[in-house]
């Protein structure tokens, strides 16, 4: 582990990290260490020139590369951008899902009836997008019935993974967006969520972990794998949930 990332690999050319949940990906006026790229910058020091290749939401954690050459900056983003990655998500969802595997094949746009300026949805007019879900694990705990998903990806549409689930009627838990009507967003921005709708989130960050990456470049194989989230696995396994960290 690195002084200011969690490093999962690095090279002369390249850098991944296993990015925490609460995290933003670009650079904020909150100081260096509240981006992504701001602790990229202090980790590779003032000689440093990270470019990030792909991006995580805020709440998302996982793999994130970062390209330490111009010309592996190039090169990476060209792979990601032909759809030759293949990402594997860990997602736990409300709800018993069936079947045990399956495609979300549905269009994605601009949801504007909403009050969240940055909320897409499924609409006949929006953009291609294509989900594809396995079934690792059926919970029941207290607080109700979940799965644990293995998901990958087939298009990279913004918000994708978690509208598609939301809309096959199994929102991610935890999330504000696309799980909870528009308040629990707006609430969570502005520092005033609830105790009440604490308890509804059941999760301070929302299970959505970009847990693996393969792609290939430069004649050779490239996979890594990040561990997800302390809490992944006592949620279910049936533990007491975590508690919310004091700024939220």
């Amino acid at each position: 582990m690195g002084a200011y990332c969690d490093l999962v690999y690095e090279d002369e050319a390249v850098l991944v990290v296993n990015k925490p949940p609460g995290l933003v990906c670009h650079p904020t006026k909150a100081g260096p260490t509240s981006s992504l790229i701001g602790r990229l910058r202090l980790q590779l020091g003032s000689e440093g020139h990270p470019q990030l290749v792909n991006r995580l939401d805020r709440e998302t954690s996982g793999l994130v590369l970062c390209a330490k050459t111009a010309d592996a900056a190039r090169e990476l983003r060209r792979i990601w951008e032909q759809r030759m990655v293949e990402r594997t998500y860990l997602a736990i969802v409300h709800g018993f899902v069936t079947p045990d595997t399956g495609v979300i094949d549905a269009p994605l746009g601009r949801d504007a009836s909403s009050t969240v300026a940055i909320k897409d949805c499924v609409r006949s007019d929006g953009a291609p997008a294509l989900t594809e879900f396995f079934v690792r694990q059926r919970v029941t705990r207290p607080e109700g019935q979940f799965t644990c998903l293995t998901v990958r990806p087939r298009t990279g549409r913004k918000h994708q993974i978690r509208i598609h689930l939301a809309h096959a009627g199994h929102p991610i838990v935890g999330d504000k967006i696309y799980g909870r009507d528009d308040r629990y967003y707006l609430d969570f921005v502005a520092g005033r969520l609830t105790a009440e709708q604490r308890a509804a989130l059941l999760l301070p960050w929302h299970a959505l972990h970009a847990g693996t990456v393969r792609f290939e470049w430069r004649a050779r194989t490239w996979e890594f794998r990040a561990p997800s989230p302390e809490w992944f696995e006592p949620f279910l396994s049936g533990a007491p949930l975590p508690d919310w960290p004091s700024w939220i």
